[in-house]
């Protein structure tokens, strides 16, 4: 595998037949930037007060040049994230996938997702996205609880992301998610149970919920470097995912990947695509992309994503192609993670001894020919792909 820089340079693309084809569109505008976040975001005053439209030309251009790359290519799944993708309101989302539609065709019943924070929806902006196609919202709630979404610099109210997804219900949709962050230092078991009491109030189908990182060069990290607040602790992290893996199991969502949990049916397939090694076009600054051997990532920086674009060219900052040995390590270490398991015949005959070893320790199970982790396995997921791997 090797890493070169591409600038309009991508090789020739042809999508493998294979599982579900998915287009990512990121949009690269948040109000605040929260403390916790290392995404490729910006504020209005990053970007001098400059308005999402130029933003949105370009990914027109990049949309029509991804098109004449692949060709005719079904589309099978649409996911709109960020960023805060609901800042550009009902109809500026309708515009993003009018411009999907414009260059690809949707499949028949294809799942089309936008991601949205609470405080920049509404109920005319729900009204407004169902009509224009979207099937699925994902809320960003992360917690109920007042300390912890301070802590986590969140500016909506507790009860706002609720009250959204009653909005979101009434104006049609079957599928929606809430997005839960757990170990957030302050956080109690009580406040972490609350929030999830609270989603599963809410009637949503899927909730996912993450373990809090901290990551390098975000405010969070700078206050744990001054000893303000202390970082997440293991334990305590592993307790919380074992508290509100048990309270969405007995409200009747199961866990289809690690961090996801779903009624049947309400399961994310863009996600999933994902983890079964599926192909997508990732448009947008920053975005990344993969169709059969070759991933690629955009520039960052929305101005000079849009520039590249005005002059006719691609904005990939750089691209990889894989070759059998990192598709064979991605393979486990996706597959690994979800409730259908990874089939045994994908691991060398090294891998599958080491697998046994799993399989005594109580990590994995052998459900017919595949491995599926265990509770405990969930726990240690990222160990267990360490230790199956072959160096």
């Amino acid at each position: 595998m090797s890493v070169r820089p591409a600038l309009a340079a991508l090789p020739e693309l042809v999508v493998a037949p294979g599982p579900a084809f998915g287009i990512y569109v990121h949009v690269p505008f948040c109000a605040t930037r929260c403390g916790y976040c290392d995404f490729n975001t910006y504020t209005a005053a990053e970007l001098g007060g400059a308005s999402p439209h130029g933003w949105l030309t370009a990914l027109r251009t990049e949309l029509e040049l991804a098109a004449d790359r692949l060709g005719a290519v079904p589309v099978d799944t649409v996911f709109v994230g960020g960023g805060t993708p609901s800042l550009l309101g009902g109809a500026g989302l309708a515009e993003v996938l009018d411009a999907v539609r414009g260059t690809f065709a949707l499949a028949a019943g294809a799942e089309v997702t936008t991601e949205a924070n609470p405080e920049s929806t509404s109920a005319p902006f729900f009204e407004q996205i169902r009509a224009a196609g979207y099937t699925r919202v994902s809320l960003g709630m992360q917690s109920t609880a007042p300390r912890v979404l301070a802590v986590l610099d969140r500016t909506h109210s507790p009860g706002r992301a609720l009250q959204a997804a009653d909005e979101a219900a009434a104006a049609g949709f079957e599928h929606l998610n809430i997005d839960l962050i757990y170990g957030t230092p302050g956080e109690s078991d009580d406040d972490l149970l609350r929030s999830v009491d609270a989603a599963l109030a809410a009637g949503v189908d899927h909730v996912s919920a993450y373990a809090l990182v901290v990551e390098a060069g975000t405010a969070l990290a700078r206050r744990v470097r001054r000893g303000d607040i202390d970082p997440p602790d293991d334990d305590v992290l592993a307790h919380r995912y074992e508290l509100l893996d048990q309270r969405l199991a007995d409200a009747g969502l199961s866990w289809y990947e690690v961090s996801n949990w779903s009624r049947p049916g309400g399961e994310c397939r863009h996600n999933v695509g994902y983890w079964n090694g599926g192909q997508w076009w990732g448009a947008g600054p920053g975005a990344h992309g993969f169709v059969a051997d070759t991933r690629w990532w955009n520039i960052k920086h929305p101005s000079a994503y849009a520039q590249q674009l005005a002059d006719g060219q691609l904005p990939i900052a750089e691209f990889e192609r894989l070759d059998g040995h990192a598709r064979h390590i991605e393979d486990v270490l996706l597959q690994i993670r979800l409730r259908t398991g990874l089939p045994i015949a994908t691991l060398t005959e090294s891998e599958q001894l080491r697998a046994g070893d799993a399989v005594d320790r109580g990590l994995l199970i052998r459900a017919d020919d595949r491995l599926v982790l265990t509770d405990r396995g969930r726990l240690l997921a990222d160990a267990v792909v360490r230790d199956l791997l072959d160096d």
